[in-house]
């Protein structure tokens, strides 16, 4: 009888040498006559443990980690495949504080099933949001999804049943489903691990969109530096129109949908929504203004559901269990869970799934176990490059859309990057301006124009030290410019690291408490 081990195929892990693992593996095995079954699951979000290696033994799963290739052959001797002991032993991978104390909704498969595998997705409730689906009338299924609480996970906060109503509404002989799956922010994963690593909850949330708006038609616009996940996404579409999930006739229901997958433009502003339409349609990805609104007039002129790879891989759990079971998880406004992805300078990396009102250092310190360095934490910018610099005094506010907004922050896409004590908060503010510079399409001045401004202003704060309070004043204004003047959300964020890094490191600006005060 053979064994099954389990060693993933993301890209996180296929970084840090998973082929060559597996490989070492499979050798080692034939060498000794051992007959295995080797799976290639995913990450289960334990970043600092990669590559893990799983091995089923007496019901569980025991992990070993981070296995190197030369590693392999003394887990062999040492009698791993029956779950002996070895310095790299973790234990059973599901009594892991780091994967037990998480609420895992969204991220409930990751790290367990085969991400291909149509057999294993429904063997773990797979589908069962489809079919309840296929029960409802359209106008139910946007109900449920309103009732859930369920909010758009790419940063903006928009209730996700709002959009799906106003599309199911507006009468179009073409709607469309598009997936905003380019994923720019510093320091997040988690769109790329559900692609890679659950694709078929992905496709399987578009369906479900697509019936309740009317859509018959979606597109994957996937970040053009995700080649993993491009792949996995292709060969998903592939074996669920194969097996009767997309195509003409959605598991003999009578309703079509297809699913196309596209390659981003490899510009950070097509993550804003009507940036990625033009882009999709061929054009160069520039803002649209609006309205109108892509709900009603979005990809091809048509009525279209733009969401982020998380919103729409939480539309199968809330139909199969029901809208009270997902609002049951967050607080406020903020129902559900959100998977909180952990970067930067942190000692255990990775990805945690909690309901909303986890505090940032709830996560920093009890899942990522502080800094990496040692040295004590400065700051924490939460919602990627766009995001605001958090410092240690409002790290126990609540992770919530709007608890973090009355402190001038940002949840975003579910960010945290740590900084220690080391880091320079006015050269990271000139970096928020350089990289708007560099990344905005164009088309507004305040953008355009504010971000080569405001880089030359901090410039000189740096430089001049007798001058900081003037230049801070300054600073101040031309932010307000480009918050309140700007196109899209690149020129009107770009502010937000900037502020807050005056706010709370003015030390780092040249700035005295009277000169702070003053500016």
């Amino acid at each position: 009888m053979s064994v099954k081990i389990y060693v993933p195929r993301d890209s996180a892990a296929l970084a840090v040498g998973a082929d060559e693992v597996a490989q070492a593996i499979e050798q080692q095995a034939t060498a000794r006559g051992i007959a295995i079954d080797l799976v290639r699951n995913s990450s289960r979000g334990l970043l600092w443990l990669e590559p893990l290696v799983e091995v089923a033994v007496g019901g569980q799963r025991l992990a070993y980690g981070p296995v190197t290739p030369e590693a392999v052959e003394s887990l062999f001797e040492a009698g791993f495949l029956t779950g002996k002991t070895h310095p790299l032993a973790v234990g059973p991978i599901e009594a892991h504080p780091y994967l037990k104390n998480q609420e895992r909704l969204t991220f409930v498969r990751a790290g367990i099933t085969d991400p291909l595998s149509l057999e294993d997705y429904q063997a773990h409730e797979g589908f069962a949001g489809l079919r309840a689906a296929l029960a409802l009338s359209p106008a139910d299924i946007v109900q449920q999804i309103l009732d859930s609480g369920l909010r758009g996970r790419g940063g903006a906060g928009f209730p996700a049943g709002i959009k799906w109503k106003t599309v199911l509404q507006t009468n179009a002989d073409q709607k469309y489903v598009v997936v905003n799956a380019d994923e720019g922010d510093s320091g997040t994963f988690a769109d790329r691990m559900v692609m890679e690593g659950d694709p078929f909850m992905l496709i399987e949330g578009m369906i479900i969109a697509g019936i309740a708006v009317g859509a018959t038609r979606g597109y994957v616009y996937i970040r053009s530096e995700y080649p993993d996940a491009i792949f996995v996404m292709e060969e998903a579409v592939r074996r669920a129109t194969t097996g009767g999930f997309l195509g003409k006739n959605i598991l003999g229901s009578g309703k079509a949908f297809h699913i196309v997958i596209r390659k981003a433009a490899g510009s950070y502003v097509c993550g804003e929504e009507t940036a990625l339409l033009e882009s999709l349609e061929g054009k160069r990805g520039i803002v649209r203004a609006k309205p109108p609104l892509p709900a009603i007039v979005g990809l091809f002129g048509k009525p279209t559901v733009i969401n982020n790879v998380l919103t729409l891989a939480a539309a199968p759990y809330i139909l199969s269990h029901g809208p009270k079971v997902y609002a049951d998880f967050g607080m406020g406004r903020s129902r559900g869970t959100l998977p909180f992805q952990l970067a930067g300078n942190i000692r255990h990396g990775g990805l945690v799934e909690k309901a909303f009102g986890v505090t940032a250092r709830q996560l920093i310190e009890d899942f990522g176990g502080g800094t990496e360095s040692g040295r004590p934490l400065r700051a924490v910018q939460i919602g990627g490059p766009l995001g605001a610099y958090l410092p240690d005094s409002l790290l126990d506010t609540p992770m919530d859309y709007e608890a973090l907004a009355a402190k001038g922050g940002v949840l975003g896409h579910g960010g945290l990057v740590v900084f220690d004590d080391t880091v320079d908060m006015a050269e990271q503010a000139r970096y928020a301006m350089e990289f708007c510079a560099i990344e905005s399409c164009g088309k507004c001045t305040p953008c355009r124009i504010g971000s080569t401004r405001g880089e030359e202003v901090i410039q000189h704060i740096q430089a001049k030290p007798a001058e900081a309070g003037a230049h801070a004043k300054l600073l101040r204004d031309l932010c307000s410019t480009m918050v309140n003047g700007s196109l899209c959300a690149m020129g009107s964020m770009t502010p937000y690291p900037v502020l807050s890094a005056l706010d709370h490191f003015p030390e780092d600006f040249n700035l005295t408490a009277e000169t702070h005060k003053a500016a």
